[in-house]
């Protein structure tokens, strides 16, 4: 057996952990330097350093398909990314407006008890229409959701949620999302050009919250990581156009988990689908 078969033999015998361990390992690999640096982490050549770590849920997520299930893997998820025929009008609906009518929502109730009276802070006409301001929005609105998601709900989602309820799964990969972000709060420079400035005591609760609700939209739309990444891609979009203002952020999280706690409560803990079962492929007992 030669270096490359054990190494497989090895990653297999860890699932489902040889993906996070994968995910996090690179990504720290590249973005610990940046950190201890102090450098500007959109200077040359920090970014390079970003972008490769970056593109760890990708990899990790693609390397596996390989190792584990090879051909009928890629075409299971080649399907998941491009058909559209998973997410129905009701699921479109939710996916395209969750985001922003939670803002609102949010936003109003704040107003009204009097948290603060400027709950929203739009995106300025100087950022929108910069070209780096610009690139910037869709770097974060979309790229880097695709990159993510194809890793996390492309690959190891279904190896979780194999094994556990829908909510353990969400659950872990929630901590595990949240921790792959940790190194970029204290990047010099990453959120200076947003209107996210996140602080972790709130944001990794936030996000393992958040996981409950894209695995209720995974669920129902037949295992769409499509539908994932539109949903992905809504909540930066939102966040970035019309985002929360700084001292509204721990008052959304009890919004935020008051509806993952009626989504647990209807749509049932161990599915998310009412009564009907987890939609798990069979290639991930392999």
């Amino acid at each position: 057996m030669g270096l490359l078969d054990r190494a497989s033999v090895l990653l297999r015998s860890l699932n489902p952990w040889s993906f996070p361990l994968l995910y996090l390992g690179w990504a720290y690999l590249f973005w610990i330097p940046i950190v201890i640096s102090g450098e500007h982490v959109w200077s040359y050549p920090t970014v390079l350093l970003l972008l490769v770590g970056g593109l760890s849920p990708l990899l990790s997520g693609l390397f596996l398909m390989q190792v584990n299930y090879g051909r009928i893997g890629f075409k299971d998820l080649y399907n998941r990314l491009v058909e559209f025929g998973r997410i129905n009008i009701n699921w479109l609906l939710v996916i395209l407006f969750f985001y922003p009518v939670f803002n609102l929502v949010m936003a109003a109730i704040a107003v009204f008890l009097g948290i603060t009276s400027s709950p929203i802070e739009f995106i300025s006409s100087q950022r929108l229409f910069s070209l780096t301001g610009f690139s910037m929005l869709l770097g974060f609105a979309f790229l880097f959701p695709l990159i993510e998601e194809i890793g996390l709900r492309g690959y190891w989602f279904d190896q979780l949620q194999s094994r556990w309820s829908a909510l353990t799964s969400s659950l872990i990969l929630g901590l595990v999302w949240g921790l792959w972000h940790i190194p970029l709060v204290y990047m010099t420079g990453y959120y200076s050009d947003t209107t996210f400035n996140p602080e972790l005591w709130w944001w990794i609760p936030s996000m393992i919250i958040t996981a409950i609700i894209a695995t209720w939209i995974y669920n129902n739309t037949k295992r769409s990581v499509l539908a994932v990444v539109g949903l992905h891609f809504m909540g930066n979009l939102t966040g970035e156009t019309m985002g929360f203002s700084p001292e509204m952020y721990p008052f959304a999280i009890t919004g935020t988990l008051t509806i993952a706690i009626l989504l647990l409560v209807y749509w049932g803990p161990e599915s998310l689908r009412k009564k009907q079962p987890k939609p798990t492929p069979n290639y991930t007992k392999k």
